[in-house]
């Protein structure tokens, strides 16, 4: 390709190249599914991505907007990945606020980091045949 045609990238792979995404079907399941807006509009894994666009994806517990700085369309090394895009610092400091308000509130309590043994499934199994009763 010459250097005034511009490379023609899907989101999909895209969101995959950037490392966003671990595998293009799951890129393409949160697209599909809502997770992913391309500038304010949900849009269709086949939208070809343009430098400059704003892109909101959500990803666990957290929301982040990101702006296209590359276009890649082969997976690359996790420092070339991040080239391609940047984050907003409004997103940043929301995600940072975001963290401080879970860690506070206490959300990571209920995680666990193992299954329930025996008797703790037991409580779970009363727990909701007591509440949906």
């Amino acid at each position: 390709m010459s250097a005034e045609t511009p490379i023609k990238v899907r989101l999909d792979k895209w969101l995959w190249a950037a490392r966003l995404y671990k595998t293009r079907a799951l890129a393409k399941q949160f697209i599909e599914g809502g997770k992913v807006h391309y500038n304010g509009q949900r849009v269709k894994p086949s939208r070809m991505v343009e430098l400059d666009a704003l892109i909101t994806l959500r990803q666990g517990w957290d929301e982040k907007t990101i702006t296209i700085k590359g276009i890649a369309e082969k997976r690359t090394a996790a420092a070339q990945a991040q080239l391609l895009y940047e984050e907003t610092p409004e997103s940043a400091e929301k995600r940072a606020q975001d963290a401080i308000t879970r860690k506070t509130m206490g959300a990571a309590a209920f995680l666990s980091d193992t299954k329930p043994n025996k008797k703790e499934r037991r409580q779970i199994h009363r727990f909701k045949t007591d509440v949906f009763e």
